[in-house]
């Protein structure tokens, strides 16, 4: 009997215990409430990381789509085009014959010798290639959205796709050099062999720029519009129509306009190599190199960062 009242003596002190555990407090309730305005707990949040070298090994082995989609988007663009692929010279051309009727007959520009066509023509060329990767390769995200919310494969290959159809047209391109020489009385001189060195850093800049404006594309809508404008802008302030030289002859100014714009020692380069027989400027094209790695990295970790969200959005 002693057992039995003292098991009922204590039951009600076990039961209130109980109730006292599990009924929330006031200052409880306060934490669990700026808990979950916080946000969830750092030990749980989803970290992403970004390695190079994988990434790259993904999209080498998405080589074959990638060149899927670069033949297809050159088939949708010159399909119904009356000339054809033949769209990809006379752009550049005619922009060469304008220059040059323009900036020979209304002004000078220092050629160094050099015949204004060939000058303008040369500077041309890289450019047109920037650009129309840029303006094409910028677009690709949203371009291709039933692919992308339907298709595993790394973001990139849409963009480089895009940068794949601007060098088959400046490849093409390029043919014009073969008629205006002879055109001219002009050569080509023996230094041409540092031209892959340029080409090297042309392609790196426009590759980060490229994966960058099509990241933010699919984010922010209105760049589609203003990409154009920019793309007419930058054809100003890159030394296409003119020499760097036309602006400044100072050393440090070069390196510096070859750090904000690493096409300014690819073209200058150009220019020097094909059409001058000099080397291209080296602390310029040094410049203008680490820039162009930084433009990369800069904009595969930015598209990298946003890669998780876009076919969410696109």
């Amino acid at each position: 009997m002693a057992v039995r009242e003292r098991a009922s003596s204590e039951l009600p002190a076990r039961e209130g215990s109980v109730a006292l555990a599990t009924e929330p407090t006031a200052g409880g309730l306060g934490r669990e409430r700026a808990r979950a305005a916080s946000g969830p707990r750092r030990e749980i949040w989803f970290k992403r990381r970004i390695r190079l070298i994988p990434s790259i090994r993904e999209v080498w082995a998405f080589r074959e789509l990638i060149l899927t989609l670069a033949e297809r988007d050159l088939r949708i663009r010159y399909k119904q085009a009356v000339l054809g692929i033949a769209w990809a010279v006379i752009t550049p051309v005619i922009m060469m014959v304008a220059f040059s009727v323009i900036f020979t007959k209304f002004t000078k520009i220092p050629t160094g010798g050099v015949p204004y066509p060939l000058f303008s023509y040369t500077g041309l060329l890289p450019w047109t290639f920037f650009s129309s990767a840029l303006g094409v390769g910028g677009l690709t995200l949203v371009a291709n959205q039933p692919l992308l919310n339907k298709l595993y494969c790394p973001r990139e290959v849409f963009p480089i796709a895009g940068i794949v159809d601007a060098m088959v047209d400046a490849l093409i391109a390029t043919a014009v050099l073969t008629v205006l020489f002879p055109i001219e009385g002009f050569a080509p001189k023996a230094t041409i062999y540092y031209l892959p060195l340029l080409l090297i850093v042309l392609f790196v800049f426009t590759l980060g720029v490229t994966l960058a404006v099509s990241a933010i594309v699919v984010f922010m809508r209105d760049l589609r519009l203003v990409l154009p404008l920019i793309i007419q802008l930058g054809l100003f302030v890159t030394p296409v129509v003119y020499g760097s030289s036309s602006i400044s002859k100072s050393q440090t100014f070069l390196i510096i306009y070859s750090i904000l714009n690493p096409l300014v020692p690819v073209i200058d380069g150009m220019r020097s190599t094909i059409l001058l027989g000099q080397a291209p400027p080296w602390a310029a094209l040094g410049a203008g190199a680490a820039s162009a790695l930084a433009f990369l990295l800069g904009g595969f970790l930015l598209f990298k960062k946003l890669e998780t969200g876009m076919a969410d959005v696109a």
